[in-house]
């Protein structure tokens, strides 16, 4: 490992470049240049996900630590190549000040050459990617809205910001849910027509899910909330024959429940980030299945014919702030109380 403090992007790009040869790393087995947005409380946390990630798709790791934009700039870096991330080449950025506003000034000049960008942000979710060069720069954008303080808010701001390339973390959850739901209807063509989901008031997954069902089968999900359990709890679906179909999770299995058949258990791990990081970068072209669920989740349509290039939208986040604090300090009139 390579540590720099207090220095420039010139002299990491020198340092990287460095390390890589006399590790023996080459730039062209890389398959994505993969930038992490990072609260700095959970840089180890993106590490270790990124380690499995990493494992599948070999990729160069751009790790942005942003803090402190009041004070000076500076920039300190980590660089680590072949080492405890397993075999990424990662590069781990905390910039202070001003710099933390120009993250891009930093990381274009890192980029592998000639593969795709795909930046994951593992902290809140911005409301508006396109304020943020990092998203506007990479062709796949991840975010986690179960990091935000009002998950089902945030999935519904994905829906009015989406652009194709888009995509959540939520979204990679429900994968197994999703398959054993589908794979009920692999021996029968009975009409579904209607669904219920029983999941706390507050789970994105949940929501989503419903999403799903809805673009799917064109029903209309009942949703129920419940305080037994910290996720979703079960969902199930009716059918035209008088059927029904229900998946019940208990801890990491599923009780698979079908009208007429005896119950069976089914494996439903609750998995780690990195092995749902690693699902979501096996593609990166758009995922229409998602942005159909996310739209009849959020009441819009024709997301995916939305253009999937975004212009930058500069928004100086220090300036917002200073300007929201003069706000709650005006009275009544506008003038400071």
């Amino acid at each position: 490992m390579i540590g720099l403090w207090d220095t420039t992007g010139n002299e990491v790009v020198k340092a990287l470049a460095a390390e890589r040869r006399s590790a023996g790393g080459v730039a062209s087995g890389l398959a994505l240049t993969l930038v992490a947005v990072v609260e700095e409380k959970k840089v180890r946390e993106a590490e270790a996900a990124a380690t499995i990630a990493a494992a599948a798709h070999p990729c160069r790791l751009l790790i942005v630590v942003r803090s402190d934009l009041e004070g000076r700039s500076r920039l300190d870096a980590e660089i680590v190549v072949g080492g405890r991330l397993g075999p990424a080449e990662a590069v781990v950025m905390r910039m202070y000040g001003r710099l933390a506003l120009h993250a891009e000034s930093v990381v274009m000049p890192l980029l592998a050459p000639d593969v795709p960008v795909v930046t994951w942000w593992h902290e809140e979710p911005p409301d508006v990617i396109a304020n943020d060069f990092l998203g506007v720069v990479a062709d796949r954008r991840i975010t986690d809205c179960a990091q935000a303080p009002d998950p089902v808010a945030a999935l519904k701001q994905r829906a009015a910001d989406y652009a194709p390339g888009d995509t959540d973390l939520t979204w990679t959850r429900i994968t197994l849910w999703r398959t054993l739901v589908a794979g009920a209807f692999d021996t029968t063509e009975e009409r579904v027509t209607g669904a219920t989901i029983v999941a706390p008031a507050k789970d994105p997954t949940a929501w989503l899910m419903k999403g799903w069902l809805q673009s799917r089968l064109g029903i209309e999900p009942v949703m129920e909330t419940t305080d037994r359990a910290p996720r979703m709890h079960s969902v199930e679906l009716q059918c035209a024959n008088g059927d029904c179909v229900r998946v019940t999770r208990e801890e990491n299995t599923a009780l698979f429940s079908r009208t007429g058949q005896e119950d069976r258990y089914m494996p439903l791990p609750k998995r780690p980030v990195g092995d749902e990081l690693a699902e979501e970068l096996r593609r990166l072209d758009a995922d229409q299945i998602y942005s159909d669920a996310l739209g009849a989740m959020a009441g819009v349509t024709g997301l995916d014919q939305r253009p999937p290039m975004r212009v930058h939208v500069w928004k100086d986040p220090a300036l917002a702030a200073r300007a929201d604090e003069a706000g709650a300090m005006a009275g009544p009139g506008g003038t400071a109380a």
